[in-house]
């Protein structure tokens, strides 16, 4: 991604000590945005965001918007099924992910609250729910033969639909007669391949591994479940750590389809092999951090120099940090981590590991466990053992592996985005007027820049290569 070309005024330097500024992490000015909808097309030359247009006007179906100067090689198209009627306008911008120029405008007549680029990034998919009819079926519309396919009985769970990566096969959860099955079916032509029941008592998500060899297939968190098909419907193993307690929260595949982690609702990993389907492995999250192996990077925020000292906030104020600087530090053995007592009087508790992911190389795994909310644990893969934990001044919101190489991105809802790497940590102050607050991101495919996202804005990070990230780190271990 050409980053020279650009003009001063479109990119801003973080406000950062010299020390860590060596990374050259430019961010981009501040576009508006609705809804934290902003995704990268897969090919990563396109960005496309939605956001409310200024005015209120009408139109039937949707409308394209003239956009002056030059458009992309590939035209991008807009599939969206509307109904006719008529209301508030809302638009979908698509830009040119390198310079951020407008490429195509389009409106459609209601909210758009789900985008999707198709895998060959020449089509995006709008869903407007809030103008949606009510039906138990899956309606599958081809846009090459303009032909309309049927599936019935879809269950309404948390996932259950998925696709292989090579888009070969679709697998679909079903509920029939107060059973669980599984339909598995072919891309080129809609044809049923397997059909299958489940031994599960309400399933809850379902996901190919990346190979696309192996079916995971998991129960509700009632009953602690993970049963593991082959493309032909065959039952390969079933997996039960315990019983008579809430059961999975959280389900990830290594990108090699070699290992299968499963967070559970008792604040524990566990990870199964590819050969046996056994379990090979747990990780714990302990409130207190006693293991030397371990590095605990703690955030803290950066005194202010003498003669710029500021009123700290009322106590009154709630939320994210303001934007004030911070560092990590390496904390001495033993840590206590900031712990989250759940309620127990309330549904869908704050417990158990709600978050992880595996790095693109398989090297590395991310997890979170809810009831400690300010922490992110790596585990290394390899040696099979914890190698760090962050902890943040605020709760983690999301984190997320670059697609090149392991370097995970951290944000907290505050003003600033955490990077972590084998060689150690940052924390980056988003630059500019006000309080830019990150409450999502997402990597571009190439891992050279980030769109960081806000409740109503959006803006572009863009990062060294390695070495540079390196030379800013510095040697193994060190933080900022």
């Amino acid at each position: 991604m050409p980053r020279v070309t650009r003009g001063p005024d479109w990119l801003r330097r973080a406000s950062r000590p010299s020390v860590t500024s060596a990374a050259a992490m430019n961010f981009s000015e501040v576009f508006k945005l609705s809804s934290l909808l902003c995704k990268f097309s897969p090919d990563g030359k396109y960005l496309r965001c939605s956001r409310r247009p200024p005015a209120p006007r009408t139109f039937q179906g949707f409308h394209q918007e003239p956009v002056s100067g030059p458009v992309g090689r590939h035209q991008c198209v807009l599939a969206v099924l509307l109904s006719q009627a008529s209301c508030v306008q809302y638009r979908l911008v698509v830009r040119d992910a390198s310079t951020l120029q407008i490429l195509q405008l389009y409106t459609c007549l209601d909210q758009i609250q789900h985008l999707e680029w198709s895998a060959d990034s020449l089509f995006i998919l709008c869903a407007l729910y809030k103008r949606g009819l009510v039906q138990l079926r899956i309606t599958v519309w081809s846009l090459c033969t303009k032909s309309v396919s049927y599936i019935k009985y879809p269950k309404a769970c948390q996932q259950g639909i998925t696709f292989t990566r090579d888009g070969r096969y679709l697998a679909l959860a079903e509920r029939r007669d107060c059973r669980d099955y599984v339909s598995i079916f072919v891309c080129s032509d809609w044809q049923l391949l397997r059909h299958f029941d489940t031994d599960t008592q309400d399933l809850a998500g379902i996901e190919w591994a990346p190979n696309g060899c192996v079916l995971a297939v998991w129960d509700s968190c009632l009953e602690y479940k993970v049963l593991l098909y082959s493309l032909d419907g065959r039952l390969l193993s079933a997996f039960c750590a315990y019983e008579w307690s809430l059961g999975i929260k959280s389900v990830a595949w290594s990108p090699s389809s070699q290992f299968l982690a499963i967070g559970s609702y008792d604040g524990k990993v566990r990870i199964l092999n590819h050969v046996t389907w056994k379990m090979i492995t747990e990780f714990g999250h302990p409130a207190t951090v006693n293991n030397p192996k371990i590095v605990v990077y703690k955030e803290a925020e950066k005194s202010p120099p003498l003669g710029h000292l500021a009123f700290p906030p009322p106590r009154a104020v709630a939320g994210p940090l303001t934007s004030s600087e911070s560092k990590y530090e390496i904390a001495s053995m033993p840590v206590s981590l900031q712990t989250l007592k759940p309620a127990a009087d309330r549904a869908n508790p704050r417990i158990g590991v709600g978050a992880l992911a595996f790095s693109p190389d398989n090297y590395f795994l991310a997890t979170r466990n809810d009831s400690v909310p300010n922490a992110v644990w790596i585990w290394d893969i390899r040696k099979l053992r914890p190698l760090a934990v962050l902890e943040q001044l605020c709760a983690v919101r999301a984190f997320q592996w670059g697609p090149q190489q392991p370097r995970l991105a951290i944000c907290t809802g505050g003003s600033k985005v955490y990077l972590w790497s084998p060689a150690g940590c940052v924390s980056v102050q988003v630059p500019g007027e006000g309080d830019f607050q990150v409450l999502s991101l997402c990597w571009h495919p190439s891992g050279d820049s980030l769109a960081l996202l806000s409740k109503d804005h959006f803006c572009l990070c863009f990062l060294e290569t390695e070495e540079g990230m390196r030379t800013a780190f510095g040697q193994r271990g060190d933080c900022t």
